[in-house]
């Protein structure tokens, strides 16, 4: 009689095996039909993002050269009070200069303490309000960006201000576009208490 168990063990494992094959193959099925989804799906964003984009004029892009490396000099963080009534709101900024090249960093490196005066000024006439908005974060960063061209001669013309109901008359001659080494304005914290 000790035959006939074993004949029954051995005819139960097989049985075994074969549900465990197709557990297996079964989520290996799923998994292959998620990624091949999850594929499909991306591939349609990114599709419908590119079409998107064809649409809008493409800006300037700061990266003259794709095969530049960006080169980016970050500045100590500051703490500044705000304009606000009472006096009593802070704000601590860290920004993030973008360059052209290592060369026009070398060049920036010498007017930072300049640069980061008038920054810390910049961010003084501004309310809380101001800073918490988008609207008013950009802004500042196009300032900012002002800012750091005025040791290399720029700054002539003032920043354009979107809300100011005075508008200025267009100059009779377009003038000569010109490159400063600072090309982009980058916040890496921004705090307003």
């Amino acid at each position: 009689m000790a035959t006939k168990p074993e004949a029954v063990e051995e005819v139960k494992a097989p049985a075994k095996s074969k549900k465990m094959l197709f557990i297996i193959i079964g989520a290996v099925l799923v998994l292959a039909l998620g990624g091949g989804g999850a594929f499909f799906y991306i591939s349609k964003q990114r599709a419908a993002a590119a079409a998107e984009g064809e649409d809008v004029a493409p800006e300037k892009s700061a990266h003259a050269d794709p095969k530049k490396a960006p080169v980016y000099l970050p500045l100590d963080n500051m703490v500044v009070n705000l304009a606000d009534p009472g006096g009593d709101k802070v704000a601590q900024i860290g920004i993030t200069l973008e360059v052209a090249d290592a060369h026009a960093s070398d060049s920036v490196k010498a007017y930072l303490p300049t640069i980061r005066s008038g920054i810390l000024l910049l961010i003084a006439q501004r309310t809380s309000e101001e800073l918490l908005t988008q609207d008013g974060k950009q802004k500042l960063a196009k300032d900012i960006l002002h800012q750091a061209a005025i040791p290399f001669g720029g700054g002539d013309e003032e920043p354009v201000d979107e809300a100011s109901p005075v508008k200025k008359k267009k100059p009779a001659k377009k003038a000569a576009v010109h490159e400063y080494p600072v090309v982009g304005v980058l916040f890496s914290s921004f705090i307003v208490q």
